[in-house]
């Protein structure tokens, strides 16, 4: 009996030991060198210098954008959070109001699969001005509404909540088929059965769906949070951090530090600092859904 549980943990770990070989050299090693690289004053070129937790200092005590990016970061994970109870909602109602269901949710999927270069295209083209072509802005003039007219995403007061909206759009159909393909998993017997007892509507969600869907509520939210968390590529594509900034997340600075104005060290702190945000990130949410374990 002993000799075949040590066969089977030999097996095991044969079996376990490319992917966490894989695991350390791409994600453990990258991690641990840029914490290393956060203490160096270097371009990435030529010979650095140790300076040790300066970066992280300055970081912290001098560096406005900084506060910025990290206020825009905290407002995309909050509006994220809101996301996610709508995708839930939407996939409960198409899976019990729409015949054609798969349908439905191959049209909200589509966003998802294209690129994100392609979707800040899109909407930079939607958001432009009229004198651009701006099509939101058409709407409005066509509506009455031409005090409303904006330069959405080169005006500071609106560009955030501009790329907000974007990064939303694109990856509603994502948690909306999450949610729906794991009613679909639900026996119909469950809500025959509720059915008899007198439980049917939001009676029936409250008491069937939402306790055999949370195992996929808690996947869908630390994915969601850490994703919000490292927000980037629609950044980057529709106004690079600008103007002045203000659109500025963590991603995109640590990148313009590091790649635009060759502060490889002051980046990889940046970099340092929202890995351990991801980390806290998820060891909270893995404690809140403890119990869909």
């Amino acid at each position: 009996m002993n000799g075949g549980l040590r066969v089977s943990r030999r097996i095991y770990a044969v079996f376990v030991l490319p992917s966490l070989l894989v695991y350390l050299l791409l994600v453990f090693f990258p991690i641990l060198t840029s914490v290393y690289f956060s203490m160096l004053n270097w371009s990435g070129i030529g010979k650095a210098k140790y300076i040790g937790i300066e970066n992280f200092v300055n970081l912290f005590t001098k560096d406005k954008v900084f506060w910025t990016s990290l206020k825009n970061t905290f407002l995309i994970v909050g509006y994220s959070l809101i996301e996610l109870p709508i995708t839930l909602l939407v996939a409960i109602l198409v899976n019990r109001h729409v015949r054609r269901s798969n349908f439905l949710i191959s049209v909200y999927f589509i966003p998802i699969i294209m690129s994100s270069v392609v979707v800040g295209q899109l909407w930079k083209a939607i958001y432009n001005p009229v004198s651009q072509g701006g099509m939101l802005n058409k709407i409005l003039i066509s509506t009455g509404l031409e005090s409303w007219t904006k330069a959405w995403i080169a005006d500071p007061s609106t560009a955030i909540y501009a790329l907000i909206i974007v990064g939303m759009w694109q990856v509603f159909g994502y948690y909306v088929l999450l949610y729906f393909t794991a009613i679909r998993g639900i026996p119909d017997e469950l809500f025959e059965a509720a059915r008899i007892d007198g439980a049917e509507g939001l009676k029936a969600d409250l008491h069937i769906t939402l306790p055999l869907v949370g195992y996929v509520i808690k996947i869908s939210t630390i994915l969601m949070v850490v994703g919000a968390l490292k927000a980037f590529d629609i950044v980057l594509v529709m106004t690079g951090g600008g103007p002045a900034h203000r659109t500025e997340v963590i991603s995109s600075y640590m990148y313009n530090m590091s790649f635009i104005s060759l502060k490889y060290g002051y980046g990889s702190a940046l970099s340092t600092v929202l890995v351990l945000l991801c980390l806290i990130a998820t060891v909270i949410m893995n404690r809140a859904f403890k119990r869909f374990d």
